[in-house]
């Protein structure tokens, strides 16, 4: 009877878990995750998570955000590095500098960055050494 709660926790993975920052919230300091992020709150510092992240519209950033995707409708100054996609809406405020592998910018956003552009592709070595076809 109590072997399906325990069961049914081990299967979650820390990497789906969500955290949230609220209006009002304001954080300094480094943070660093596997799980996604929702910051509708202040970030002063660096933020490392393998998930995605959202900045909502009231939402800020100074510092540094590497994560593996992000959604921006606030403000962030400093540095973007996202290995996928990162998505601007019509309200966000981007200053500073930005790498990512995709770009969307929605019109209205202000980007003010400089913007590396990188391949997500990484080496196929499997650990063998000899020829390769």
């Amino acid at each position: 009877m109590f072997n399906d709660k325990k069961k049914s926790k081990s299967i979650m993975e820390s990497g789906k878990s969500q955290n949230r920052i609220s209006h009002g919230t304001v954080i300094t300091g480094d943070i660093e995750s596997n799980g996604g992020f929702r910051i509708d709150g202040t970030i002063n510092g660096t933020l490392k998570t393998a998930a995605k992240v959202v900045i909502g519209k009231e939402g800020t950033l100074e510092g540094t955000l590497e994560c593996n995707n992000a959604d921006v409708e606030g403000e962030v100054s400093g540095k973007l590095i996202v290995e996928g996609l990162l998505t601007l809406k019509s309200t966000a405020k981007i200053n500073g500098e930005v790498i990512t592998q995709k770009l969307a910018v929605d019109p209205g956003a202000t980007f003010n960055a400089t913007c590396k552009m990188e391949s997500g592709v990484k080496s196929l070595s499997t650990g063998k050494k000899g020829k390769t076809a």
